[in-house]
C-alpha cells in the first residue's frame, strides 16, 4: 500500500518516556512533567492551524511503564521472545502509559488518538518492514493527532523484540515526508563532557565519548541510540528539554541540532 499523509507543515514530536515518568519508580507518571508537555501542545500552531488535517504526531518513550518489563523478560531491540506472557506484560504497560498521555491530552482539547505498534508494525530481519503510515495519515487527513509509542513488535525468527519511539520517530518521518521532528529528553539538549549544550552534531565518532548509557533502565539505547538514530534520518532532528516544546513546536530550534545529511 502507498505510503499517505505527507505535508509540508507536519511536525513529529517525540516526549521522552524519561520525561513524563518517574523511571525509577516502576509504572509511575511525573503528572507534573506531563501537564507542561500538554499544555505546550494544545497552545501550539500544530493544534491551533486553521487547516482541516492535523499538522502533528506525537510518539512516547516507555519510561518506566514498558522498560520496566522489556528489561525483566529480557526483551529488547536485539533480543526477542516467544512467551506470550512477556508480550502481555510489556505491550499492557504501554497501552496503559499510552492511555494516560492521550486522556491528558484529549482534556486539553487535543485530537489525540491512540495507535499501537504491536498490531501495526513487525520487523524483517534487521529492518521494520511496515509502519502504520496509511493509518496515520488517514487519522491526521481526519483531523486527529495520532499518538504512537515504543512497543513489542513481531520480529521474523525472534517472536517479537522491542521497538523504540525513536525508531517510530524516524520512521514515521522519512516515509511522510515530516517538515520538523523533535525529541524532548530530560536535559536541554545533547551534552558534551562539561556539561554544556553541544549545538550541532553531523557524526556520532565525534560525540560518543561524552554519549554513556542511561542511568536507569533502558532497552532502546538511551542518549547514545537517540543520536544514532536522528543521523541516520534523511532530514535535520532536534533534541531539547522538556522547558521547550513550545518553544519547538512554535518554529524556533532549541536545544542540539542533529543532522546526519551535512556530512556529506
Amino acid at each position: 500500500m502507498a505510503d499517505t499523509g505527507g505535508g509540508d507543515n507536519l511536525t513529529i514530536l517525540k516526549l521522552g518516556g524519561s520525561v513524563i515518568t518517574d523511571k525509577d519508580t516502576p509504572e509511575t507518571v511525573d503528572d507534573d512533567a506531563l501537564a507542561a508537555a500538554v499544555a505546550a501542545i494544545a497552545e501550539s500552531p500544530a493544534i491551533d492551524d486553521e487547516s482541516d488535517e492535523a499538522n502533528l504526531i506525537i510518539v512516547h518513550g516507555g519510561g518506566s511503564f514498558g522498560h520496566v518489563h522489556a528489561s525483566d523478560h529480557g526483551v529488547s531491540t536485539t533480543e526477542g521472545t516467544h512467551d506470550p506472557a512477556a508480550v502481555t506484560a510489556i505491550h499492557g504497560a504501554m497501552k496503559r502509559l499510552n492511555s494516560v498521555v492521550v486522556d491528558r491530552l484529549q482534556a486539553a482539547g487535543v485530537a489525540a488518538v491512540p495507535v499501537h505498534p504491536l498490531s501495526a508494525v513487525a520487523r524483517d530481519g534487521e529492518a521494520a518492514v511496515s509502519l502504520p503510515t496509511a493509518a496515520v495519515g488517514s487519522l491526521r487527513a481526519e483531523g486527529f493527532v495520532p499518538v504512537l509509542h515504543g512497543d513489542v513488535i513481531a520480529h521474523a525468527g525472534q517472536g517479537v523484540t522491542v521497538i523504540s519511539g525513536d525508531e517510530l520517530v524516524t520512521g514515521l518521518a522519512d516515509r511522510l515526508g515530516a517538515a520538523r521532528v523533535g525529541l524532548c529528553s530530560t536535559v536541554p539538549g545533547v551534552l558534551d563532557g562539561e556539561g554544556d549544550v553541544i549545538e550541532s552534531i553531523t557524526d556520532f565518532e565525534s560525540v560518543a565519548a561524552a554519549l554513556g548509557d542511561s542511568e536507569s533502565t533502558d532497552v532502546s539505547g538511551g542518549m547514545a541510540g537517540k543520536v544514532e538514530e536522528l543521523l541516520a534520518l534523511a532530514r535535520p532532528a532536534r533534541i531539547f528539554g522538556p522547558d521547550a516544546v513550545g518553544a519547538f513546536l512554535a518554529g524556533d530550534a532549541p536545544g542540539t541540532l542533529i543532522d546526519g545529511g551535512s556530512r556529506d
